[in-house]
């Protein structure tokens, strides 16, 4: 833990400084082009009715059924997520690279969400190794380009839909350094693992120097009684892929294990 009297990364001030520029210019307008604008108030202010609310779940139950028949035969799988950001050559790319790498090998399907940055890298390790790996695309009002390094790309609507396949599908989560979203998909599968909707789930986060903010701020929740001590387990830290590789085979029954290898 840092020292009460270290100077932090940022303080209130420029958090607070960041957060009203940020919200000025957005406004309805970011990552929204102006044409959806209108739309999005309209929506955000009309009153639904049952019908409308039904054509919406329709499609809703269209979105699952796609992800259920296009992943239903993809075999053991891994997820891995990270940070779109990345690019070819540094450091975390290259690391999310060798994880896919790593349990491709191992002989398991490799899941992405189908971007750029450490999902390409993943999908990138795991088609070099000559295995099976595949991105659940999502669409964005700008646009993300599937990367071009997966068998196929599945494209989604809905957030919550692709998170659902990825859990679905998914002998384990390995979490690489990333931002929000990646924090989104890790703390989903964290809360699901604590309230015991899935698992025992392994749950590995990749890169011992980036994530140790992370447990930092997990340890002082803890201290702040909203966070139990015995909670603090849902996520193992570790440095390579190959720990996070035989982390995730050594969860798995033996006789699965045996079958992964042929």
């Amino acid at each position: 833990m840092k020292e009460q009297n270290e100077k932090p990364l940022l303080s209130f001030e420029e958090w607070e400084s960041a957060w009203k520029k940020n919200w000025e210019s957005a406004q309805m307008d970011y990552e929204l082009p102006s044409s959806y604008v209108q739309e999005e108030k309209e929506f955000l202010t009309e009153v639904r009715s049952p019908e409308h609310e039904k054509e919406r779940l329709v499609k809703i139950n269209k979105e699952f059924e796609y992800g259920f028949k296009s992943l239903s035969e993809i075999g053991p799988a891994v997820t891995i997520f990270g940070s779109a950001r990345f690019k070819e050559g540094e450091r975390y790319y290259e690391l999310s690279r060798s994880a896919g790498s790593a349990f491709s090998k191992a002989g398991f399907t490799v899941l992405t969400g189908g971007g750029p940055g450490a999902m390409e890298a993943a999908n990138r390790g795991a088609h070099e190794a000559g295995g099976k790996t595949y991105g659940l695309n999502i669409k964005l009002p700008k646009e993300q380009h599937p990367n071009p390094y997966v068998n196929e790309s599945y494209e989604f609507n809905y957030f919550f839909v692709r998170k659902v396949m990825l859990v679905k599908y998914s002998c384990a989560f390995i979490a690489m350094p990333g931002g929000i979203g990646t924090l989104d998909e890790l703390f989903e599968a964290a809360t699901l693992i604590q309230c015991k909707k899935i698992g025992p789930f392994p749950l590995i986060l990749v890169g011992k120097e980036f994530w140790s903010g992370l447990r930092d701020f997990i340890a002082f929740m803890t201290t702040q009684g909203v966070f139990d001590i015995k909670e603090i387990g849902f996520a193992k830290i570790v440095d390579t892929p190959e720990e996070a590789v035989e982390l995730v085979l050594k969860s798995l029954p033996h006789d699965f294990r045996e079958q992964l290898k042929k």
